[in-house]
């Protein structure tokens, strides 16, 4: 039975276009129209969470209308990859092909604006033969790309972060190293906690009462003259955002060094901020009600803030090009 076949087997369920997506995906292999895809009801990664995703970000070139510049794609598509062998789902495609892939979806929806790119690989429906239940073996697989324009969703003023009264799962509970659709539950309850309380986000810590990440970032202090940012031991996904901010610091000539990170060292520390492909960096003015250094942006954060904006826009250090897949936008 083709996976066509599969699909067929139950009515698909239309997916509504909503504000902002682009109308054109990438999906089983193709680009179609966004209208055009549904998936049934019955798909495995919708019932049991069996998906994998990324989060990648396509900026506006700056000085050059009509270009986007994809920010680190292989890297992203790496990660991709890794998340998928561990759910023993078979792309078929390499990091390249996904890249070129994602080129192609850009310039096919010829939107020169910030865009976000989420691709995403999930178990599909049983194959011939397969007893239903939770399982990653015995299914059909299939790999979607979707974009839709999106600009900073958070304040450049700066959010308030609570501390989650729910833990990050261990890694051994959860791979938290991949990016897995149903781990992000965990994150959903943190998150619709900390802004019933008042506050914009929430700082989650592991089962050890280490400092781990946000709902969806990583989280780095200023102490001492030096940036402090959790190791992956803390049970956090590393970013690629993460690792961009390290080096960028590196070279304003501040050391970032990766220890563990107890809450005191936030509520003491001289500046903080998250970093991720969706929130960028952003500063955090308070946490658990207090503020942060003055409680505004620190000095170091909005440096690093916008050599990071000039990094993904191409205006950055010319060293750090290789980051970035240029794409020219073709009206029409």
């Amino acid at each position: 039975m083709t996976v066509q076949e599969l699909k067929d087997v139950a009515a698909p369920v239309p997916v509504p276009v909503r504000p902002g997506v682009a109308p054109w995906v990438f999906h089983d292999g193709a680009l179609v129209p966004f209208a055009e895809v549904g998936l049934p009801l019955t798909t495995q990664a919708l019932q049991y969470g069996t998906g994998v995703f990324e989060g990648i970000r396509a900026y506006a070139v700056a000085g050059r209308p009509g270009e986007l510049s994809i920010f680190r794609a292989h890297d992203h598509y790496e990660r991709f990859l890794r998340s998928c062998r561990l759910l023993r789902i078979d792309v078929k495609h390499t990091a390249e092909e996904l890249v070129e892939r994602t080129f192609d979806l850009l310039r096919r929806n010829a939107v020169a604006h910030d865009t976000y790119l989420r691709p995403i690989a999930y178990k599909l429906g049983l194959l011939p033969g397969t007893p239903p239940g939770v399982r990653l073996t015995g299914l059909s697989e299939s790999v979607s790309i979707t974009a839709f324009t999106l600009g900073a969703y958070t304040p450049p003023g700066g959010i308030r972060c609570a501390i989650s009264s729910w833990s990050r799962p261990r890694s051994s509970a959860i791979p938290v190293q991949a990016k897995v659709t149903g781990g992000y539950v965990n994150s959903a309850l943190a998150v619709e906690e900390a802004r019933a309380a008042g506050h914009d986000d929430a700082i989650l810590l592991n089962d050890r009462g280490q400092v781990a990440e946000a709902s969806t970032a990583n989280v780095f202090a200023l102490r001492d003259g030096h940036l402090i940012t959790p190791p992956p031991s803390a049970d956090l996904l590393p970013g690629i955002t993460r690792d961009t901010v390290r080096v960028l610091a590196e070279a304003m000539g501040v050391e970032t060094r990766e220890r563990d990170l107890q809450v005191p060292d936030l509520l003491t520390a001289d500046e903080v901020f998250l970093t991720g492909t969706g929130v960028g960096i952003t500063p955090v003015v308070a946490v658990a009600g207090r503020p942060v250094g003055d409680g505004a942006p620190g000095p170091l954060t909005t440096r690093i803030v916008e050599a990071y904006d000039r990094t993904v826009r191409g205006a950055g250090d010319p060293r750090h090009d290789h980051w970035l897949t240029i794409v020219p936008i073709e009206r029409g």
